[in-house]
């Protein structure tokens, strides 16, 4: 059924040749993602080396940059605004007493996380909104948000679609051909993920092309702070480095880069905020020690919007939060290597060739490896003193990934989700609707939350 034959590592001492910086591991070849326009560019799965560090040097410079992570910042500080006024409206319309201080809004957060991280991660990689913040505001309530509806529908359109892609990958990356090509009911399927390709690489091309011709009429000197202008003046006249001109990018291989933050940044933060909106909820008492924390560093009379990431690096139980969450459900629950040499692991030499899956969730449960490693204690993060095996093993935790191919985006991820929890828990009370209910998920490339039910009123 699947298209080849894996051998799944579950201990941190076994994955730890992996993420060895100096080697560079490839992933298998896939047909399937091949076939759905995915292979051969970005980072994720290029196996070509040259190819693969510049896309990867691009991410990284352009993510670890202050002008982005700063950008970053004053976009969730905005979208955080248009949130919170979207919270207020419903809890406003859907109570008695009309009050902006006293209302409940009971809704779906794993909606407006989703929204939420689109709309920023949007903004970062292509200067554009994809409205989808408003665009479920008016799912929800009888008031629209101010935007043109045929704006907002488009946007929806466009996010759906991502969505859809990103499920498309494990049938597409993992099985068989004939399974996909022949079987009656995964062939149909197979052809609706294609024709939902079709549309999303129609869309994104079109956003390029766009761009191309704004670039063509401003100055040289005139500079945008957005990925997709950096792709498109990368590597031209205007742009060496040193006087060395390298060949720009075409419209597929910036496509590429923008399909893999896309799919990336919105995945993996709307998820995770939904598991530490879980686990914080669930534990009381970690709450009251993260607002604590909050209130001492970043107090309410604080301009928010004057936050830095040197601010956001002094929460330190909050990052522990954020990194427990993460060890109990990682966003992205495995991943896979092809050696292409005989490498000795877990005690037996295996040829070249051999396909590996790395499989996070395994390690970061692992009992030899973390005390009491079902319970919900971000302590075992914020203690230096503990001693447990974990702090001496830098493969027990892969919240981003590791080695070469470590997320090179993990420094702008943890900055949203940080002024997020500050944004979010010093403004409202957040509880559970059901504190009984488990979280409700589905597992495939990415660990989904499908709906989180909760119920926020304003803090006074």
């Amino acid at each position: 059924m699947l298209e080849r034959r894996y051998i799944i590592l579950s201990r941190p001492e076994y994955i730890e040749k992996f993420f060895d910086r100096r080697m560079f591991f490839l992933r298998p070849y896939s047909q399937g993602a091949d076939e759905i326009g995915m292979y051969g560019y970005g980072t994720f799965f290029n196996n070509n080396y040259e190819n693969w560090k510049h896309n990867n040097k691009f991410f990284t410079d352009t993510f670890i940059s202050q002008k982005f992570i700063d950008n970053a910042i004053k976009t969730t500080n905005e979208l955080y605004k248009e949130l919170s006024n979207y919270w207020q409206s419903l809890g406003i319309q859907n109570s008695l007493n009309n009050s902006n201080d006293n209302w409940t809004l009971e809704t779906d957060l794993s909606q407006w996380s989703t929204g939420f991280s689109n709309d920023i991660i949007s903004i970062i990689s292509t200067g554009e909104r994809t409205y989808s913040i408003a665009s479920y505001y008016n799912t929800q309530s009888l008031i629209k948000s101010e935007y043109p509806s045929a704006l907002v529908e488009n946007g929806d359109k466009f996010v759906k679609s991502i969505v859809k892609y990103l499920e498309s990958l494990v049938l597409f990356a993992f099985f068989n051909p004939f399974i996909r090509h022949y079987i009656p009911i995964i062939n149909n399927k197979s052809n609706i993920y294609l024709k939902n390709r079709d549309y999303l690489f129609e869309n994104l091309d079109k956003i390029i092309m766009k761009r191309r011709k704004e670039i063509e009429k401003i100055s040289v000197t005139e500079t945008r702070i957005d990925m997709l202008s950096s792709l498109i003046t990368a590597n031209t006249n205007e742009n060496g480095s040193n006087g060395e001109v390298l060949k720009p990018m075409s419209n597929k291989e910036i496509r590429g880069i923008l399909l893999e933050v896309f799919l990336g940044g919105t995945a993996t933060s709307a998820n995770l905020f939904c598991f530490i909106t879980y686990y914080i909820c669930k534990n009381p008492h970690v709450k009251q020690k993260m607002l604590s924390e909050i209130e001492h560093v970043l107090p309410k009379s604080m301009d928010k919007s004057c936050i830095s990431y040197n601010d956001l690096q002094k929460l330190r139980y909050c990052e522990a939060i954020i990194k427990e969450a993460c060890r109990l459900i990682p966003a992205v629950p495995f991943t896979y290597r092809t050696i292409t040499k005989e490498h000795e692991i877990a005690g037996y030499k295996w040829p070249p060739g051999t396909n590996f899956i790395l499989n996070f969730l395994g390690v970061q449960v692992h009992p030899e490896f973390w005390p009491d490693p079902e319970v919900f204690n971000p302590d075992r993060f914020y203690n230096d003193d503990q001693n447990d095996k974990r702090l001496g093993d830098k493969s027990a935790l892969m919240m981003f990934g590791g080695g070469k191919r470590i997320c090179p985006g993990r420094i702008m991820a943890m900055a949203e989700l940080l002024l997020l929890m500050v944004l979010v828990y010093e403004n409202y009370n957040v509880e559970l609707v059901n504190m009984h209910e488990p979280l409700k998920l589905s597992t495939q490339i990415n660990t989904h939350c499908k709906e989180l039910r909760v119920r926020i009123s304003p803090r006074t």
